[in-house]
């Protein structure tokens, strides 16, 4: 038997725990909200210069701007339908002054020590490119068919950086196939996932029930459309669904299984996550 989340736990847990900007969110995906209450509240983490800080990302709690908060606010904006024009092109003109020297958005930037952050949040030295922010963000300009002239330059950053892969974290994949699933190029993007294909399988865990920091399936493939659903089978995705629907917790949201290192992170990823659980279900018919 299938099983489905409960809306009105799930709600219940969202007006009690999480922030305002996830609230929105919910609001505007399953209760009917409008959008200018999800833009209003990704505004709120708006720096001056354009980008965008101040914990938007939630491990990342430095008011500086970084390319990971650029990439949830972008994410934020498009899923919900919330997209600003304005918005979008002020971050991405800040994002185009802070880029690694071959194009793209590097992984953080130094001014993460501005504010506490998780230790996982490091600097590479000489500030390289990162697949996972220039992907996840260039993979969402796509979607929406935005134009800058980063977005050129992180394209190619993006197809060298596919080219040259052979031992990808699971955490690049998620920028792979953010942008193989958006770029104009189909074929060479149906190409390339023929070959990254064999090494997400590496990385993925089949077991709904693994322990730890595991990366499921739904993790890399969340819709049925998802350019690398193909890779799982049916009863291989039914079973992550059953697994994720049935995670639901007995306050009505959902949790992470990275660590946890600060209270306040916690608190703003658990109303993240159970908007992205509802979000993964109903789109798989499952609420």
């Amino acid at each position: 038997m299938k099983k489905n989340p409960d809306f009105d736990a799930a709600a219940e847990f969202m007006a009690a725990h999480a922030r305002v900007l996830d609230r929105r969110v919910f609001q505007r995906l399953f209760q009917g909200g409008a959008p200018d209450p999800v833009r209003d509240a990704v505004a709120a983490y708006r720096n001056d210069d354009g980008g965008f800080g101040h914990a938007l990302e939630p491990d990342l709690r430095t008011p500086a701007s970084q390319p990971a908060a650029v990439e949830m606010a972008l994410r934020i904006l498009d899923l919900a339908d919330a997209w600003d024009e304005h918005l979008v092109r002020a971050a991405i003109d800040w994002l185009a002054g802070v880029a690694p020297p071959e194009g793209g958005a590097t992984f953080v930037l130094p001014t993460l020590s501005e504010g506490p952050h998780a230790l996982w949040w490091a600097p590479a030295e000489g500030n390289p490119v990162s697949l996972i922010q220039t992907g996840q963000i260039a993979g969402t300009l796509y979607a929406r068919g935005f134009t800058h002239p980063w977005l050129t330059s992180a394209t190619e950053a993006m197809w060298r950086g596919i080219d040259h892969l052979t031992e990808p974290n699971a955490y690049e994949m998620y920028g792979v196939l953010a942008f193989l699933q958006h770029v104009p190029d189909r074929p060479r993007a149906l190409d390339a996932l023929k070959r990254v294909g064999p090494l997400l399988l590496g990385l993925v865990a089949l077991d709904p029930d693994a322990e730890g920091e595991v990366h499921s399936p739904l993790d890399f493939a969340p819709h049925p459309d998802s350019i690398a659903r193909g890779l799982f089978d049916d009863p291989t995705i039914n079973a992550h669904l059953d697994h994720l629907a049935g995670a639901q917790q007995a306050d009505g949201g959902w949790t992470f299984n990275w660590p946890s290192w600060s209270a306040a992170a916690e608190a703003d990823w658990r109303g993240y996550v159970t908007v992205d659980a509802l979000r993964i279900l109903r789109a798989n018919a499952r609420a």
